[in-house]
């Protein structure tokens, strides 16, 4: 940090396991990401390529290696994963992996159904090439599942070898955990943490309410992902209690 302020909350130290903070890269050019990383490399835990993104971005090996510079880990998005897997091309999406030099995998079934017994088989499958972070939840807001299959699906991953269960909600912050005005549907995360270690989920979490919610639900250090690079600093104030939303949250109130 820059200069001292004295009750700040304790940020993990990277590299964390968590207070993860995963950034959605929806097409940054080289230059875009040059820029980013100079700003901001030190709040940064993952990068997504968001959805299928990498399949049409110029330059792509050169941004690769852009993240890899700055020991980051990279990851496409679930849904180039499901694009592979309903034209029957798992093992191309393995290969397309490894000659990107990627080795985080998402497996997600957003927008595609996968019997959850297959899903899990491919979670252990990716776990012999890599770390896997497996998505819950449907991009399908008319698709509502129930806390306690939230519970059950998310500890079934968690056993086939997922590193971490990412809690869907979109780029938009509209489904899945979320209603669709983007209000949090606090009882199922509640109920969900009742199950469930929180260090093991990250939460999407695109809006700034968002994000303020999981932060003074539990803590600085929360993993939140689905986070814009333009919103980055302004998460990792949120999360020490140097924005307006948080001021309060962490000081002893006998001190100040």
């Amino acid at each position: 940090m820059n200069f001292n302020l004295s009750q700040i909350p304790d940020r993990v130290l990277k590299p964390r396991k968590n207070g993860l903070t995963m950034v959605m890269d929806k097409g940054l050019s080289t230059e875009e990401v040059r820029n980013f990383l100079s700003a901001c490399h030190p709040h940064v835990d993952i990068v997504k390529l968001g959805f299928g993104t990498s399949f049409v971005t110029p330059a792509l090996r050169e941004k690769i290696e852009l993240y890899r510079s700055y020991d980051l880990p990279i990851y496409f998005g679930g849904t180039l994963f499901e694009a592979f897997l309903i034209r029957n091309q798992f093992n191309d999406y393995i290969s397309v992996c490894k000659d990107f030099g990627i080795d985080y995998m998402e497996v997600s079934d957003g927008s595609i159904t996968i019997p959850h017994a297959e899903k899990c088989g491919y979670i252990e499958k990716l776990t012999k090439h890599g770390t896997v972070l497996s998505e819950v939840g449907s991009k399908d807001a008319a698709h509502i599942i129930p806390p306690y299959k939230w519970i059950e699906l998310m500890r079934a991953e968690l056993e086939a070898g997922s590193t971490y269960v990412i809690a869907e909600a979109r780029e938009a912050g509209n489904v899945g955990i979320y209603r669709g005005s983007g209000e949090v549907r606090e009882g199922l995360v509640q109920e969900i943490l009742t199950q469930i270690p929180g260090e093991k989920i990250i939460w999407e979490a695109p809006q700034k309410a968002q994000q303020l919610y999981f932060i003074e639900l539990l803590g600085a250090n929360v993993n939140l992902g689905n986070i814009a690079p333009t919103e980055v600093i302004p998460l990792e104030t949120m999360r020490l209690g140097l924005r307006g939303d948080t001021f309060h949250l962490f000081l002893d109130k006998a001190k100040a």
